[in-house]
């Protein structure tokens, strides 16, 4: 799960209290896409931020899509040797690659339904402030998981929970005029592989009460393909598809996410 850029302890319980799910005027283009490479993937996350902030017109966006093989995603200010157990992941051949946003290390693949949110700021001023970008899209990302699974709470600063235990983190990065928010859901996850992948982070939530991994993470029953459609109607993703930034992420491969200096930086 991706943490996020700051962390809290404070508990949300449904999360609707700020900006609640109703009333958005503006349609998302839905793009349910993975490209097969997780570099790949994080290219393309960040392509899609970078295009927006270079478009003349609107481009913002709900991506949907998956890890095909098991990754260890650390966030753009990560300590890779704090957070992550090298060795193991060396070992067993599970890449360590690094995104584009903030947050502690998370460990993607089969089972881990990821979403990708690019929004223009210039029609949302008010997401500008990170409070208010994580209660517009925390309010609607837990109304989305709740129409399959009951007793979800959002806590600290962007998780999603069941019965206190973390299935859902999230991280953001915002540019001059277009925030990028993204994360996971967990519903089918190898928790024993998160376990050994990563170590104990260093940044924790107040409710995590110390709990290792297998303690604090969750996998939700559902069906990620309801979710998909649940999440494209509570982001209002419903304009007219549009071509992905296909040059854009092969430029993003060749200059950073294919380049071990990039992940190896920390």
């Amino acid at each position: 799960m991706f943490g996020g850029e700051t962390v809290g302890g404070e508990e949300r319980g449904d999360g609707m209290q700020a900006n609640g799910a109703e009333g958005d005027s503006f349609a998302l283009s839905r793009l349910e896409l993975s490209l097969g490479s997780p570099a790949a993937e994080l290219a393309l996350d960040e392509a899609l931020l970078v295009e927006a902030e270079e478009a003349p017109a609107s481009r913002e966006a709900l991506r949907i899509w998956s890890f095909a093989s098991s990754v260890v995603v650390i966030g753009r200010g990560s300590k890779r040797d704090v957070e992550v157990d090298r060795e193991y992941c060396d070992r067993e051949g599970i890449p360590v690659l690094r995104r584009c946003s903030g947050g502690a290390a998370i460990v993607g693949g089969p089972g881990c339904l990821m979403y990708s949110l690019v929004l223009d700021l210039r029609r949302r001023a008010d997401l500008r402030r990170v409070d208010a970008a994580h209660a517009w899209v925390m309010s609607r990302l837990l109304k989305a998981v709740s129409c399959q699974v009951s007793g979800v709470r959002w806590q600290g600063t962007c998780d999603l929970t069941l019965a206190g235990r973390k299935f859902s983190g999230n991280s953001l990065r915002i540019a001059r005029d277009h925030l990028l928010y993204h994360g996971t859901i967990l519903h089918a996850a190898d928790l024993g592989r998160l376990q050994r992948c990563l170590r104990t982070p260093p940044r924790q939530p107040d409710y995590r009460g110390g709990r290792d991994h297998l303690d604090f993470v969750t996998n939700v029953e559902l069906d990620p393909a309801r979710l998909t459609e649940d999440l494209a109607e509570g982001f209002n993703a419903i304009a007219p598809p549009r071509e992905w930034p296909r040059e854009l992420t092969e430029r993003l491969l060749a200059e950073r996410y294919n380049d071990p200096a990039w992940h190896g930086r920390h």
